[in-house]
């Protein structure tokens, strides 16, 4: 499988605009899988963010006792 990646901009139209040399790369025919990644919401950017710092504080004491298992 063979990724042509190209970065486009969403206008609410229900089509997706591929630029020329992007669709260059890409066959005459067949079948081609498409995947759209945008960016994340504001919310979801916070809510990974809080995650984060709290994945990287350290563990209560009461914890401690798994240190030892490493």
């Amino acid at each position: 499988m063979t990724a042509v990646v190209f970065i486009a901009e969403l206008s609410g139209a229900p089509t997706l605009a591929i630029p020329q040399a992007a669709a260059a790369q890409l066959p005459k025919s067949g079948r081609a899988r498409v995947i759209v990644l945008t960016d994340d919401s504001p919310a979801d950017a916070e809510w990974r963010t809080a995650a984060y710092e709290q994945f990287l504080r350290d563990d209560p004491a009461e914890d401690a006792i798994y240190e030892r298992l490493r």
